[in-house]
Order: structure tokens, then C-alpha cells, then sequence
């Protein structure tokens, strides 16, 4: 089953809202989902998205998949940049050795 995080669509004819869902890639737009995880409103200006940013994380590390347009307002929202600085930092707090004290020359080791 593949799981995406996409648009449901909602609200009155030329005034579209939509609902941001988790849902089986195989169900219709408007049809079955399992989850909301936040609001788009275009019409709203600055307050437009609306989102579950610990929810969004928690599909996208089980591997959901955003749709195109979901993945641009995750994009714009912050979301996409702060999972790639976590996994970073990640990569990089694993890939860095740690200085242990023997491995250093000694003032000892130089006289002699």
C-alpha cells in the first residue's frame, strides 16, 4: 500500500479549500484518507497554511509520499528544510571521530 500525503479539496464553488490528508494512493481525491494533517486556503493570504507539523514528520519518516503540490507547501512552510538539517546534523555528529587523549603526541614523547 502506498501511502501520499496530498489535496482533498473542500469549501464553496470559486472559493476552494483544501485539506491536507494522508490517504491510499489508490483512493479517489475526495474519497477515503486516514488522516488530516493541516489546511490550505490560497485565498488567505499569509495565514493559508495551516499544518501538523509533528503529524507531517511523523508520515514522512514512515514513508509517505507528498504529491507535487504538497511537497512545494511544505517546502514554503519550512517543514522539507528542518528534516534536512536534522538528517545533516545526523550524517555528520556519525561521520566525525572522536579525539581520544593517547592518539595526541606527548611533550614526553618529543624528548625523547
Amino acid at each position: 500500500m502506498a501511502v501520499r500525503i496530498r489535496l482533498r479539496r473542500t469549501g464553496r464553488k470559486k472559493q476552494p479549500t483544501f485539506r491536507i490528508v494522508v490517504a491510499d494512493s489508490r483512493s479517489p481525491r475526495d474519497g477515503k484518507f486516514i488522516e488530516v494533517v493541516g489546511q490550505y486556503a490560497p485565498r488567505q493570504g499569509d495565514a493559508a497554511l495551516n499544518l501538523k507539523n509533528d503529524r507531517v514528520n511523523y508520515w514522512l519518516d514512515n514513508g509517505a509520499l507528498p504529491s507535487d503540490t504538497v511537497r512545494s507547501l511544505l517546502r514554503k512552510s519550512g517543514v522539507l528544510k528542518t528534516r534536512h538539517e536534522q538528517r545533516l546534523a545526523r550524517k555528520l555528529t556519525a561521520a566525525a571521530v572522536p579525539i581520544s587523549e593517547t592518539s595526541e603526541p606527548s611533550a614526553e614523547d618529543a624528548s625523547a
